[in-house]
C-alpha cells in the first residue's frame, strides 16, 4: 500500500512538471515494495533512473542501478540482469570521474562473469582494474590481488595464456 502511494505522489508531482520530487517518490515506492515485490520494486527504480539521468543526476542514478543489481542478486537471483546494472553503474561512475566507485562496480562485474565462466570478460576486467590501482599509491597492493584473480581466469581459458 505505501509502494502505491508513493507511485501515486510521484506521478502527481510529474504531472506539476516537479522531476526531482517525483524521482524521490519512486525511489521510495520502490524502497516500499522490495520485501513484497521485488519486480515492482524495480520497475519503480527504473522510473526513477530515467528521470534522475534526464536531469543529468548520474551519480544518484549510477546508486539505483546498484540497488536494481542487489535486487536481481538476492530476492530474484538473475545474475546476468544483475551484471547489466553493475556495469550500467559503472558506466555512469566513470562519466562523473567517480572511478572507485566504478571499479567497486567492475569488480562484481567480474566476480560474476568469472562464475558464468565468462572468463575472458572476467580476466579483462581484473587487468583494467589492477593497472588503475597500480596508479595510486594506496590502491597498488590490492593490484595484487585483481591480477592474481586475472591469472586464474587466463588458466580457465588455456595454459599457455597463462604462463604469459
Amino acid at each position: 500500500a505505501a509502494g502505491n502511494a508513493f507511485c501515486q505522489a510521484a506521478q502527481l508531482h510529474l504531472q506539476l512538471q516537479s522531476k526531482h520530487d517525483a524521482a524521490t517518490n519512486f525511489v521510495d515506492a520502490g524502497n516500499a515494495f522490495k520485501k513484497a515485490d521485488p519486480q515492482e520494486a524495480i520497475n519503480c527504480l527504473i522510473r526513477a533512473i530515467e528521470i534522475y539521468t534526464d536531469m543529468g543526476r548520474f551519480t544518484i542514478a549510477a546508486k539505483h542501478h546498484i540497488s536494481i543489481a542487489e535486487i536481481y542478486e538476492s530476492e530474484l537471483v538473475d545474475i546476468e540482469k544483475a551484471i547489466a546494472h553493475y556495469e550500467q553503474a559503472a558506466d555512469y561512475y566513470k562519466g562523473e570521474e567517480s572511478n572507485s566507485s566504478a571499479n567497486k562496480c567492475l569488480l562484481k562485474v567480474a566476480t560474476y562473469a568469472a562464475q558464468l565462466e565468462q572468463y575472458q570478460k572476467a580476466l579483462e576486467i581484473y587487468e583494467q582494474v589492477g593497472t588503475s590501482a597500480m596508479d595510486s599509491p594506496l590502491l597498488k597492493y590490492s593490484a595484487k590481488e585483481y591480477f592474481f584473480k586475472a591469472a586464474l581466469c587466463h588458466f580457465c581459458i588455456d595454459m599457455l595464456n597463462a604462463k604469459v
